[in-house]
């Protein structure tokens, strides 16, 4: 049986005393979809955190089949992992252009020739980037935005891409054409941790889905058999929204 990509076994983080995530235990498989959904506040961010190792964490967590436990956040960026945070961090100042470039910052260092090829793929997934690469990354929409953090990140050409909540804030139009955009990176083999506030929108684009409600797993499975399961539906789903 071929590994998941990314394995997390009873993985703890806590806030001084406070314990924020207790016992998560999680799998990725190599170009597969994972939503985490959950209430504010059960943790969601710290669990992304801490696989990025922005947070001190207990727990094990193997990468490509690598104990990251010592392992510091610029080299879990080189072996493959990428956070997209839910404050997208752009560099306002700087072009898009000048953004997407810098997302390809440690390739360009290493003297990668596939970076103008990557930089001419995500024009392609983002139209609105191609037409916006000379516009400060600060006047962009929020959509904009978020299209241009996903797109900086896959120019580190990751192998797991992490997104925290990428529909905060925007119009349900727009989220859709976001996910659409992820859902279709199962294509080129990225694998996807998504943790999302907008259950429905998430379970619908993911192969398995996970609950966590204050730091803990609660509920696990397919993710077509969540959106179905009458816990989920009542506490997340409720009414589909409106265009």
């Amino acid at each position: 049986m071929t590994p998941s990509l990314l394995e997390v076994r009873d993985l703890r983080v806590a806030y001084g005393k406070v314990q924020a995530v207790h016992g998560v235990s999680l799998d990725v498989a190599h170009g597969a979809i994972v939503t985490v959904i959950g209430p504010n506040g059960a943790g969601k961010t710290t669990l992304l955190a801490a696989l990025m190792g922005l947070l001190p964490s207990h727990g094990e967590v193997r990468f490509g089949g690598g104990d990251l436990a010592a392992v510091p956040t610029e080299a879990r960026v080189a072996a493959g992992l990428a956070l997209v945070p839910e404050r997208r961090e752009l560099f306002g100042e700087l072009t898009v252009h000048d953004n997407l470039r810098l997302g390809a910052f440690q390739r360009a260092r290493r003297r990668d020739p596939r970076v103008a090829d990557d930089l001419a793929d995500v024009y392609r997934r983002f139209p609105r980037l191609a037409e916006r690469r000379g516009q400060l990354a600060a006047t962009l929409s929020g959509g904009e935005r978020q299209m241009l953090a996903i797109g900086r990140a896959l120019m580190g050409r990751p192998r797991l891409l992490m997104l925290d909540e990428p529909s905060l804030g925007l119009a349900p139009r727009v989220v859709r054409d976001i996910l659409a955009i992820v859902a279709e990176l199962r294509s080129s083999g990225v694998a996807v941790l998504l943790v999302e506030q907008n259950a429905r929108a998430a379970l619908q684009i993911a192969d398995h889905g996970c609950v966590l409600e204050t730091g803990e797993l609660v509920l696990e499975g397919r993710a077509d058999e969540l959106a179905r399961d009458a816990r989920v539906v009542e506490s997340y789903l409720g009414l589909p929204e409106a265009a």
